[in-house]
């Protein structure tokens, strides 16, 4: 199996809405971000699949070795080998693969968050720098596209959070900051128990408002001369944004079961979003 088609089923395998942006790319550029992708969801599983953090630590550790010699130009994973190529050409910082990683470790430390502040800097890390990364990788002419790839990440992240409620209490995390969940008057014990009532709808609706004015932001912050290389982007902000309206709209059932769409309707949302922008 070469390098290339290990990040491929790694990708696959993960059956994310975003592997579907990746399909319109130029094969180099597929490439690249599948790579990417793969190295993304290779520190995250450990994180989420190793039940032992001083073992996680150590696997985490390996990868900081492991982008050592991805950038001295002599890796050994498949996925690094992949990469090796890509980091170049798209500008690909070592920096940022290490503050990727730095989010991932975040969850092995911290379950908790007392504000929104504190939690941005975690959504910076596990998907704002990864929105800044695939940005290059796409590519672009003006710096400012960056500050929409950041903002467009935090916005997939705050998404997440509420798709992920339930699930992330069940492995006794909860993203929703402290001081939020004593504001609408929603106890930890209803989230890791999966109670929902009034309080935490109204909740759930003030997270919603911030994500979707998030998505606002991001996009008011794409310079129109980057629209068009930018697409997957604008893809992945598609399927992303429709989730959201989702869960609103079934009234926000999280704690006891995940929304998806349809793949029929993500292909649907990709290829409208592709020709339109």
């Amino acid at each position: 199996m070469t390098p290339q088609q290990y990040c491929r089923d790694k990708a696959a395998a993960s059956g994310s809405s975003f592997t579907i942006s990746f399909l319109f790319l130029p094969r180099p550029r597929r490439d690249a971000i599948t790579a990417f992708y793969a190295f993304c969801r290779e520190v995250d599983d450990i994180v989420d699949d190793c039940r032992e953090p001083a073992v996680a630590r150590a696997k985490l550790d390996w990868w900081r070795g492991e982008l050592d010699r991805l950038y001295g130009g002599q890796p050994s994973h498949p996925v690094a080998l992949a990469l090796l190529p890509a980091i170049g050409p798209y500008g690909i910082d070592r920096e940022q693969m290490e503050e990727i990683i730095d989010g991932m470790a975040m969850d092995l430390a911290q379950t908790r968050y007392a504000e929104f502040k504190d939690l941005r800097l975690y959504c910076h890390r596990v998907a704002g720098v990864v929105g800044e990364v695939a940005a290059g990788i796409f590519g672009y002419r003006d710096h400012a596209t960056l500050k929409y790839a950041a903002r467009l990440g935090l916005a997939f992240q705050l998404t997440n959070i509420i798709r992920d409620i339930g699930e992330d209490a069940r492995r006794g995390r909860i993203y929703l900051p402290q001081a939020e969940l004593a504001e609408f008057g929603v106890a930890e014990a209803d989230l890791l128990q999966g109670r929902a009532g009034a309080d935490f709808n109204h909740l759930m609706e003030f997270q919603y408002r911030r994500a979707a004015a998030t998505y606002d932001e991001a996009m008011a912050l794409l310079p129109a001369g980057d629209r068009h290389s930018q697409r997957p982007g604008l893809v992945m902000a598609a399927i992303y944004r429709a989730t959201l309206e989702r869960i609103r709209a079934e009234g926000y059932p999280v704690l006891a079961r995940r929304i998806r769409l349809a793949k029929a309707h993500k292909v649907w949302l990709a290829g409208r979003t592709w020709l339109r922008a």
